[in-house]
């Protein structure tokens, strides 16, 4: 009967913390809606700025100039909301672990949102303008460059979230030295393949291009060695202290 209790407790709890982060994507949603087409100008600008003289973006559907602005806006309404999502994520795991994996935890939940914010800036500041300029620069003679609204909005957000993904390489890492699943000297081994690896994975995430494979595949290569170094930090850290809280318990 007591199990019972608590997992039904457990199951209210865990109710009540995603209603509270449900809500407070739909409290920046409202705080954003009325901004939706300025931010979907300034999603933009990368593309036409590329853009031929007297060339502007398209509609060809008859809704997409209500429904690219209102589903970017939520989905960088979730963006902006991450942090307090991930506290409320924290606030539910964070009494079944212990104080080691608490410390751990708590700064790495910080750096990984701050690494996949890094990763969007990175796309939109730096791949963007070099992707869409090359594109534009290798349309046959007498196409007219007019991208559709809805298809460019898709295209962002996947480029979007591949770079957000990738960059939080240096988290996996860590936790995996810091588990003892591995260490930094097996993964310095194994180098050659993670830059293959890498080039590989910018190819199949990023459009078909040599530009865009290289603006993903240097930056995971990069981060895979800071990852690395602080790994080498945390080698089988989190197992050995798991240990020693255990023993203490038991005695």
């Amino acid at each position: 009967m007591s199990d019972a209790n608590n997992l039904i407790s457990h199951l209210i709890e865990l109710r009540s913390r995603i209603l509270k982060a449900l809500l407070s994507v739909l409290v920046v949603f409202l705080c954003l809606a009325y901004f939706s087409q300025d931010l979907y100008q300034w999603l933009a600008l990368p593309l036409l700025d590329s853009m031929p003289e007297n060339a502007s973006m398209i509609a060809t559907d008859v809704a997409s100039p209500f429904f690219a602005p209102f589903k970017l806006t939520l989905v960088l309404s979730f963006f902006i909301a991450i942090p307090y999502v991930l506290y409320q994520v924290w606030g539910f795991v964070a009494p079944g672990l212990y104080r080691n994996e608490k410390k751990l935890v708590a700064p790495l939940l910080l750096s990984s949102t701050l690494l996949f914010y890094a990763g969007m800036a990175f796309a939109y500041f730096v791949v963007f303008p070099i992707a869409f300029a090359f594109f534009n620069s290798v349309a046959p003679e007498g196409v007219t460059v007019s991208t559709d609204i809805s298809s460019y909005l898709n295209f962002v957000l996947k480029l979007f979230f591949a770079f957000g993904v990738s960059f939080e390489i240096p988290i996996a890492i860590i936790l995996l030295c810091w588990t003892g699943v591995t260490d930094a000297k097996s993964l310095r081994a194994k180098r050659p393949y993670v830059v293959v690896g890498a080039f590989v994975v910018g190819m199949l995430l990023t459009p078909p291009d040599i530009i865009s494979q290289t603006l993903l595949a240097i930056p995971m290569w990069i981060l895979f060695e800071i990852g690395v170094v602080v790994g080498s930090l945390y080698a089988g850290k989190g197992r050995r202290d798991s240990d020693e809280e255990t023993g203490t318990e038991i005695e």
